[in-house]
């Protein structure tokens, strides 16, 4: 007897699974409900068509409903919003949103793939026409028809996450002056400070105004448009403005069934994305589900783990036995030709979870320098203390930080360590690499940490520092006539640190500091070979310009 199978919601999750399960068996009954027109679509690709990057509406559409049915033989019904589950009959509820009327359909199985919702903060004039928001075709339409038609002088966007900012770029790219507020003190929340410092240095020389630390209170009407107040005060006019301020799971439909839910509003499934109930899978933005390095429930919006969440749900709804192993929140973006990527656990997730954790940051070049083209990968590497175990990584750059985050996406989630990232044999010829990878880097870094062949010191811990501690520079002249030394720092090209070594305090605990770290590694070795107190700092001047505010700001003056 053949299984009957309903799917309600399409996109990554919703029709990945009905492909999957119609491959799986030939014979069983599909029925995929989508309450909207388009079954699945490109959602990241959103920005780009707003921006006219990419030119045709139809290039979004990874697959239609047309296509389901001609070539799976999918019983595929837009316009159909399922309303309700009933458990105990085994019956689905269904909205034909076209016609306004409700019908009845059985299920032997069923997987839940309804998304999530932008959220909407209950503030005084936020459903003014102008305000906007990105999630679905009909949002873009939405956006793009009014920036081709009202060409907008400028917009304000509320909320620096990975859509906030493509949007930034692809409003900028249209010649749409473009201000940005974050709640937060930093742009994208996903990454660290000081690597979100990165880009947002980068925008901001593009031209984006970023407003940080700052919270939207109220939307009115002016006449260009609207004028957008934050909590300090402050007043921003502007043509329009997007709400990119998250989302939240849509676990109506769910709940009202009694399927269990955690904490965050995700719908609780296990490792074969089942929910409470045997019969029920749920797959996508809407699950709550184990993260790898801190083994606690989070909520991924991402397509990839969307995509394989429905072939696993598809296969055990179908009698298979698949499994998934759980996410580690891998994303990247493109903003203004920056690429800035994440991987596994971040400094503020590890450090709120009491995990004990150690990082070293680099900033070599993306392949060998002597080829044309070459620019930096700026890579944090986080990992454990106790056994070297890659707990994370976070990367910015201009060229060659996805194969990086790639890779240490792989060695998160096998297990490896930073001894591993050692060996780690990559394909080598000038215009990809060089003799010694990036991730090799990260990894002799991070393991001479560990051996004890060099103590750190990080950004975030100059600011507690002692009297005692003097810094040394390690540069060449001229590059210190170029940008500055710190304040009160020695400078000692490391070609003549053996020479300068008597005039050294030994009572003293030297700070080392080059451009990215390597040389006052090596002046390290030295001093603490011939006696002396020496650390590291680690990044150097590279990490240290885009954080100098934040640590001049607890009392600590750097330049």
């Amino acid at each position: 007897m053949s299984v009957k199978l309903i799917i309600i919601g399409g996109v990554a999750g919703g029709a990945t699974a009905a492909a999957r399960a119609r491959r799986v068996d030939e014979f069983a009954e599909i029925i995929l409900f989508e309450r909207g027109e388009y079954v699945s679509f490109a959602n990241c690709g959103l920005p780009y068509y707003i921006g006219n990057t990419i030119k045709h509406r139809n290039e979004l559409l990874v697959t239609t409903a047309d296509a389901l049915r001609d070539r799976y033989k999918i019983d595929v019904r837009v316009f159909s919003e399922v309303v309700k589950i009933d458990r105990d009959k085994k019956e689905v509820h269904v909205k034909d949103n076209s016609s306004g009327k409700t019908y009845i359909e059985s299920y032997d199985k069923i997987i839940l793939s309804p998304g999530a919702e932008p959220v909407k903060p209950p503030l005084e004039g936020i459903d003014n026409e102008n305000i906007f928001r990105l999630r679905s075709i009909p949002d873009t339409d939405l956006i793009k028809s009014y920036v081709d038609k009202k060409k907008p002088k400028s917009a304000v966007i509320v909320g620096a996450g990975f859509i906030g900012l493509e949007m930034a770029e692809n409003l900028v790219e249209r010649g749409v002056k473009t201000t940005v507020i974050e709640m937060l003190d930093q742009v994208l929340a996903p990454m660290d400070f000081e690597m979100a410092a990165i880009v947002q240095n980068h925008i901001e020389e593009k031209g984006v105004k970023c407003i940080l630390g700052r919270a939207v209170k109220s939307f009115r009407k002016s006449k260009s448009g609207l004028i957008v107040s934050t909590d300090d005060g402050n007043e921003i006019e502007c043509g329009m403005v997007l709400l990119s301020i998250g989302v939240r799971p849509e676990n109506k439909l769910a709940k009202d069934a009694g399927l269990d839910t955690g904490e965050r509003g995700g719908i609780n499934v296990d490792e074969t994305m089942r929910t409470s109930d045997p019969d029920i899978f749920a797959v996508g933005d809407v699950v709550e589900l184990k993260d790898i390095v801190t083994g606690l429930p989070v909520m991924t919006q991402l397509a990839g783990p969307a995509n394989k969440q429905g072939r696993i749900a598809a296969d055990n709804a179908l009698g298979r036995k698949s499994v998934f192993k759980g996410t580690q929140g891998t994303a990247i973006v493109k903003i203004f030709g920056l690429t800035a990527a994440v991987t596994g656990a971040g400094g503020k997730t590890l450090a709120k979870n009491s995990i004990p954790y150690r990082a070293c940051y680099v900033h070599p070049a993306s392949h060998a320098t002597y080829y044309p083209g070459a620019g930096t990968v700026s890579l944090k590497l986080l990992f454990s203390p106790v056994d070297g175990r890659v707990l994370g990584a976070q990367a910015a750059g201009t060229d060659g930080v996805d194969k990086r985050i790639d890779v240490l996406a792989l060695a998160v989630r096998g297990g490896m360590t930073v001894y591993d990232l050692e060996a780690f044999e990559h394909a080598y010829a000038p215009p990809y690499s060089s003799a010694k990878d990036v991730v090799n880097i990260a990894g002799f870094v991070a393991a001479n940490i560990l051996k004890g062949d060099v103590e750190t010191v990080n950004w975030n811990e100059i600011a507690g520092l002692g009297s005692e501690y003097v810094f040394i520079d390690m540069r060449d002249k001229d590059e210190v006539s170029d940008t500055g030394i710190f304040r009160k720092a020695m400078h000692i090209p490391l070609n003549d640190l053996r020479k300068k070594l008597p005039e050294l305090d030994r009572a003293k605990k030297y700070i080392a500091y080059c451009a990215t770290g390597l040389r006052s590694y090596i002046g390290c070795r030295i001093l603490t070979q011939h006696g002396f107190s020496a650390k590291n700092l680690s990044g150097s001047y590279s990490t240290m310009m885009y954080v100098m505010d934040r640590i001049e700001n607890h009392g600590t003056k750097i330049i």
